[in-house]
């Protein structure tokens, strides 16, 4: 941030563009965060994987998450405040207009097809952050591993990501305190 003080209307603008333009949901709006805090110089590129990590750790929907995480750290709870309501209320505004518009229209041939034409386009902007997330992540053969591992468990033999997580937490503990038994330490 360069010791700038970021203005508020800024925060919320910058949010509500993202909240705006984006169509499926929180990972969707992931690399444009990542683009927009990092292109004015709000937060430098290298915290961004551990404001994600962070922001998934938390209750509640990812982006909002994300965006009162940046949000406080560019002005505190007013930019947390700013950010969240320029996430959320876009969305909001537009999911009240498609539930006020779309009962009329969601038997219409066309309304069908076009939302089956942006599921897919949907699913690809999803990929796009968990591809960037990993690239930056997995430095080393162990880590790809622990990847395709987590991804095989959750995805093919429906394990809970809970379970998941908590049994590399524990895996991780057990690997540390093995090399330092080993190491003498």
């Amino acid at each position: 941030m360069n010791g700038q003080k970021v203005p508020l209307a800024s925060i919320f603008g910058t949010f509500a563009k993202i909240g705006a333009f984006t169509i499926g949901g929180g990972y969707v709006m992931i690399p444009l965060i990542e683009r927009e805090m990092v292109r004015k110089g709000w937060i430098p590129e290298e915290d961004m994987p551990d404001i994600l990590v962070l922001a998934q750790s938390a209750p509640g929907i990812l982006a909002v998450n994300m965006a009162i995480y940046s949000g406080y750290r560019l002005r505190g709870l007013k930019g947390a405040l700013a950010a969240s309501l320029g996430a959320a209320l876009p969305s909001f505004i537009i999911i009240l207009l498609i539930a006020a518009l779309f009962t009329g229209f969601k038997d219409n041939p066309v309304v069908m097809r076009i939302f089956r034409g942006v599921r897919p386009v949907a699913v690809g902007l999803i990929l796009v952050p968990a591809i960037q997330l990993a690239r930056k992540g997995c430095h080393s053969w162990w880590t790809w591993t622990v990847l395709a591992a987590s991804l095989f468990a959750v995805a093919f033999l429906k394990l809970s990501p809970v379970w998941v997580i908590l049994a590399t937490i524990a895996a991780a503990v057990t690997i540390h305190f093995a090399k330092e038994a080993r190491d003498g330490k």
